[in-house]
């Protein structure tokens, strides 16, 4: 469901105003303030228009994360936009990045290339994730998918694998919470229906 949230955060972008959206939804102009301010509802036949036009369903891809492969960020060069998108197959509402998996370390549930979309902002202590399987940065830079442990101190924690021998003592600098794990076949879908909703609609531009 898309909300006003939502659209406050998509008019954010480069590029995204609310003219723009009004437009896209077939609209006057002042709808879209109606319905920010809670005076207009969304109504159904306007919530895809409006996911297209603010990429609602959009996330950036920020590089890979090991799955017993070391992936150091200087060796990516990753822009501050990402390598690219994924159109993930509903909106989110909170702001999100993503990863692709490297490595077989963590088979038999993920797998390598499959697409892992995380919090961008660490919303909960490290603590919190003791247990849990999470995208991690060490403070010395690597990235990882590993479960994450309880260390010897408050201050480190060890990583664990299904297939590889356990990351014991490291500090880390932010964890990733998995929020949507998209699998290597659902993502080529994805990426085809994408690529065939763009030809429908260059076709329809040139009528």
């Amino acid at each position: 469901m898309v909300d006003v949230k939502m659209i406050e955060r998509g008019l954010k972008k480069p590029g995204k105003t609310k003219g723009g959206l009004a437009a896209a939804m077939g609209v006057r102009p002042g709808a879209v303030s109606e319905i920010l301010s809670d005076i207009r509802l969304i109504k159904a036949s306007e919530i895809q228009p409006i996911i297209d036009y603010l990429d609602l369903n959009s996330v950036p891809i920020m590089g890979r994360v090991g799955a017993g492969a070391t992936i150091e960020p200087e060796h990516e060069q990753v822009p501050p936009e990402g390598l690219g998108e994924i159109e993930l197959p509903f909106p989110i509402a909170e702001e999100t990045i993503a990863f692709e998996v490297s490595g077989d370390s963590m088979l038999p549930k993920y797998e390598n290339g499959d697409i892992i979309v995380v919090y961008r902002d660490q919303r909960h202590p490290i603590s919190s994730f003791y247990g849990e399987e999470a995208a991690v940065r060490l403070k010395t830079g690597e990235r990882y998918l590993k479960t994450v442990e309880r260390g010897k101190s408050p201050t480190v924690v060890n990583l664990t694998s299904f297939n590889a021998k356990p990351i014991t003592g490291v500090k880390v600098e932010w964890i990733g919470e998995i929020c949507v794990t998209l699998p290597r076949g659902q993502i080529e879908r994805l990426r085809a229906k994408a690529a065939a909703r763009a030809r429908k609609a260059h076709s329809a531009s040139r009528k």
